[in-house]
């Protein structure tokens, strides 16, 4: 199992929602956060005051899958996140040791 953590921008959500969605995964956890890469934030005027935004407003994106999709998943992610964009965001995929669904006590794959 796999943890898939993906950081956009937020206008990119439906479609990553719907990418996914068409992949069978469901149960995703969407976070507003802020940061920045590479870019490091930028300058806007304001009432004709120039400021920097050092922090840029994304999207986080949580889901579990099978080892056996996350290929898929990150695929799907990418292709439906992508604007070409300095800012598009990152994919971190990570090992899951085991998954415990607290309604019925399933675990691992069946809590999936």
């Amino acid at each position: 199992m796999k943890f898939v953590i993906a950081i956009i921008k937020p206008f990119k959500l439906d479609e990553v929602r719907d990418a996914l969605s068409s992949l069978d995964v469901h149960g995703l956890t969407v976070t507003e956060v802020k940061g920045y890469g590479r870019q490091k934030g930028h300058t806007e005027i304001y009432r004709g005051a120039e400021y920097a935004v050092n922090f840029l407003p994304k999207i986080k994106i949580e889901v579990a899958v099978d080892t056996a999709i996350v290929q898929q998943v990150v695929d799907a992610i990418a292709a439906a996140a992508q604007t070409g964009q300095i800012g598009d965001g990152k994919i971190f995929v990570l090992s899951l040791d085991s998954i415990l669904r607290i309604r019925t006590g399933e675990t691992d794959g069946d809590a999936l």
